[in-house]
């Protein structure tokens, strides 16, 4: 029987790469609206990226843990169905890992310890070759077989001795033969397959025999029995003929003795399906052993379980581009996107719902989901949606903010119990401190990857209370841009250095041709490199749409 592994897998609610307050707060807030109107199908936030200054004050102001973190939702090998096939231990003998196989329609067994670390895998073929290569009257000795599987194979009954632990330390002889043959080919210690003739059980239990195996359910006298007790040897009774318990012997070795032990080709459940195909394509095997987060044997895959894989399904926030979204979104299943940005090129397999509405923030958004379906917001919940509307309105000062997104801001500041302007100056000046902080960590505190027609372009900002703060950042950024330009192959690099009380904003560029494209479109003069721009505190509104309308003319 299949299982999937985690079931119900929840839905992954998620911001864009490199994210901000917005793309956070409304993955946490929305994730709970949903969970609430829906819970037969649950939601998790989650974070495509690490987080900046600001975000961290927010959830540690409001004391909510960080949404997990995943850089990419292509489908591992968690996202197929993993046959809980159960571990066998590895003294298991040969015939019980057959039947085994057989009964579970397995070619492969995984062998573990007591605790289900994987030891090695035995497969239909090493079984069957052991059978194949014959009688070797040594194998049982080499393999220090336990006299238990002696007993599981032939169905048999101890009549002498304790076989409690014990394992075989000798040859596996048939005796067959005359009495003075049999005594001249048995050695202290062997195994000796004899039948109902009392001269032959005699003979070898004088020549100190390690047990003795008779067959056909014959009479072992109890002079016979007597004798054995004394000589320390094991007597064990079948109703299974000479011939066969000869044939069958070979099948009692434990499969350790020829289990595969090195380089085993294994699985973790975060093991990219697209790897797994490539190794399995590359060898015969046809069952391969999965391991937990712990090292520990979980169960098989096969070829047949790769095909019906659970795509990972997402909710997309704060974006809608593909250029901005996780690695692998295109291997995912988009449920539904919430955003207020342009409409980008997001290609999805099947019909979504999907709500853009032109305002300031995400949250507003969801602030609004929330009274339409008549949902209480908690304080915890308030103050999250509140933290993302300041941040991405710049306190009600950008030209993105509508009258929505302040009533909203306004409402939910009162929900949360914060006063709003006290609340918005601690919450700048957090995310405004780069101390500490290396020039790529500032870089990808908010930033995003845009495209107009084939030129790719990446614009990031940063919000600052104080000029000390900003002039810090800007010392840091400032040199990373060429070097962040060539690392993402990219056309042109901008970056908004915002100052939140003056709504300005000094813009720094990098590639070929970005400072006569940014004097041209902002009709401005750079001085050192840098172009200053009053009154221009939007990337949405005011930087994203006049760049790419001058590339656009650029284009043409």
């Amino acid at each position: 029987m299949n299982v999937q592994t985690g079931s119900p897998r929840p839905i992954k609610v998620i911001g864009h790469r490199n994210p901000d307050t917005d793309s956070i707060c409304s993955a946490i807030a929305y994730s709970r609206l949903k969970n609430i109107l829906d819970p037969e199908h649950p939601c998790k936030p989650c974070r495509a990226g690490l987080l900046n200054r600001e975000t961290e004050f927010v959830l540690d102001y409001f004391k909510v843990p960080q949404p997990q973190l995943y850089t990419d939702v292509s489908p591992h090998i968690r996202d197929v169905d993993i046959r809980p096939a159960e571990g066998v231990d590895g003294e298991m003998s040969l015939r019980r890992a057959w039947m085994t196989m057989r009964d579970q329609q397995l070619d492969t067994l995984c062998v573990v310890d007591g605790e289900q670390n994987l030891q090695g895998v035995i497969t239909v073929k090493d079984v069957a070759t052991a059978n194949m290569d014959g009688i070797d009257p040594h194998s049982l000795e080499i393999a220090r077989t336990s006299y238990q599987n002696l007993i599981d194979i032939l169905d048999g009954t101890v009549l002498v001795g304790d076989v409690a632990g014990k394992t075989v330390e000798g040859r596996v002889i048939i005796g067959s033969g005359s009495a003075e043959q049999i005594e001249k080919s048995i050695s202290p210690g062997d195994i000796v397959i004899v039948s109902n003739r009392g001269d032959s059980q005699l003979a070898a239990l004088e020549m100190d025999a390690g047990c003795i195996i008779v067959c056909a359910s014959s009479k072992v006298s109890r002079t016979m029995q007597m004798l054995a007790e004394e000589k320390g040897c094991i007597v064990i009774t079948t109703s299974t003929s000479t011939y066969v318990a000869g044939q069958m012997l070979s099948q009692a070795v434990p499969v350790r003795h020829y289990m595969t032990r090195e380089n085993l080709l294994t699985f973790t459940l975060h093991t990219p399906v697209e790897a797994a195909t490539k190794v399995m394509a590359a060898v015969r095997f046809r069952y391969f052993p999965v391991l937990d987060d712990d090292g520990k044997y979980i169960g098989v895959v096969s070829r047949r379980n790769l095909l019906n894989l659970h795509k990972k399904q997402l909710i997309l926030v704060d974006h809608n581009e593909k250029g901005q979204a996780v690695e692998g979104i295109e291997e995912a299943e988009v449920l539904e996107i919430i955003d207020h940005h342009r409409i980008g090129a997001m290609e999805t397999e099947g019909p979504v719902y999907f709500r853009n509405v032109p305002v300031g923030c995400t949250c507003t958004i969801v602030y609004q989901m929330y009274r339409e379906n008549d949902v209480e917001i908690d304080p915890t919940t308030a103050g999250l949606l509140l933290s993302a509307i300041l941040s991405d309105t710049l306190m009600f000062r950008s030209p993105t903010c509508t009258p929505a997104d302040e009533r909203a801001a306004r409402a939910l500041a009162e929900l949360a119990g914060v006063d709003l302007e006290e609340y918005a100056d601690e919450m700048f000046a957090h995310g405004g401190d780069v101390s500490g902080k290396t020039a790529e960590e500032v870089f990808n505190g908010d930033y995003k990857i845009f495209t107009s027609g084939d030129v790719r372009f990446g614009v990031g900002q940063g919000s600052y209370m104080t000029e000390k703060n900003r002039r810090a950042a800007q010392a840091l950024v400032g040199p990373y841009l060429p070097e962040a330009l060539a690392k993402q192959q990219l056309d042109y690099i901008f970056y908004m250095f915002t100052d939140v009380r003056n709504s300005s904003t000094e813009l720094l560029m990098a590639g070929a041709g970005a400072a006569e494209l940014v004097e041209k479109t902002f009709h401005t003069a750079l001085e050192n490199g840098v172009a200053t721009l009053p009154g221009v505190v939007s990337r949405k509104k005011q930087m994203i749409p006049a760049l790419i309308n001058a590339i656009k003319q650029e284009q043409e």
